[in-house]
């Protein structure tokens, strides 16, 4: 496999990732399924838990889309709390574990398999849409995706993602003290691309923090805050380049609160 940064089109971005979420699925859910729980909705790493921090506030009685669902854990959370929940995800294989956890479980979580940038759903459809990590690193345009979620949302509507922060693409994706020195430029939009067979296997795509506020004021919704999760004490594990040590010292994680105005 070869990896590097270079452009990738919409297309292969895409097809990429949905051939690799389709590959990875089975021991993605192995190694994290116990950290994120079949019906809990964390927001990243750090292991923020939307039953602590309530960024979505009130959910009881709203219609709520998930973006990028993976086995769907936060969505199945969220009906739960008495939400009417939505979710889907680009990857089949992902949604399959859903039905796995949905066999096994009090609860059902209704899934669509869709792309991001094209939402199946008709306008004004949700009262919230929500997103931990799915979809908007993934995809070429994520304008798109959040103009898309503007057009889905009601009026007044609440969107709020949480992304890898901007600034880890400036240093080694590495847990330990190789990954707390910067080796490449912040302001380097080229996606990380791995290849298989000389054709994009897996594809990420970088955004500075100020190209994120751009794309969410440009879609026509409103930012209403912006966190950046400090990494807990009595918190050991390690997820990917996620770790105490890096996570004590640099964010690891953006999460966005957005609106579409009245």
């Amino acid at each position: 496999m070869d990896v590097g940064r270079r452009p990738v089109s919409r297309t292969e971005t895409s097809r990429a990732n949905r051939g690799w979420w389709d590959g990875a699925a089975d021991e993605y859910q192995a190694e994290h399924g116990e950290f994120l729980r079949d019906d809990g909705f964390v927001w990243c790493p750090e292991g923020l838990d939307e039953a602590d921090a309530r960024l979505l506030g009130e959910v009881k009685g709203k219609r709520v889309l998930e973006v990028g669902c993976g086995a769907g854990q936060c969505g199945r959370w969220l009906t739960g709390q008495g939400a009417t929940v939505v979710a889907f995800d680009l990857s089949y294989r992902q949604l399959q574990h859903s039905r796995r956890i949905d066999l096994s479980s009090e609860r059902r979580l209704p899934v669509v398999q869709a792309d991001a940038e094209v939402l199946p759903f008709r306008d004004a459809s949700f009262d919230l849409a929500c997103s931990a990590f799915g979809a908007l690193p993934f995809v070429a345009d994520a304008g798109a995706v959040l103009a898309e979620v503007r057009r889905v949302l009601r009026p007044g509507g609440r969107f709020v993602f949480s992304v890898s922060h901007p600034i880890r693409w400036a240093f080694p994706d590495d847990p330990g003290p190789r990954g707390l020195t910067a080796d490449r430029s912040y302001f380097d939009r080229s996606p990380y691309v791995e290849l298989s067979g000389g054709v994009p296997s897996y594809v990420e795509h970088h955004r500075t923090m100020a190209d994120w506020v751009g794309s969410i004021v440009f879609s026509g919704l409103l930012l209403d805050g912006l966190m950046e999760p400090e990494w807990p004490e009595g918190h050991n594990g390690v997820w990917g380049g996620w770790s105490p040590l890096r996570g004590r010292l640099i964010p690891g994680t953006a999460i966005f609160q957005c609106r579409r105005p009245v």
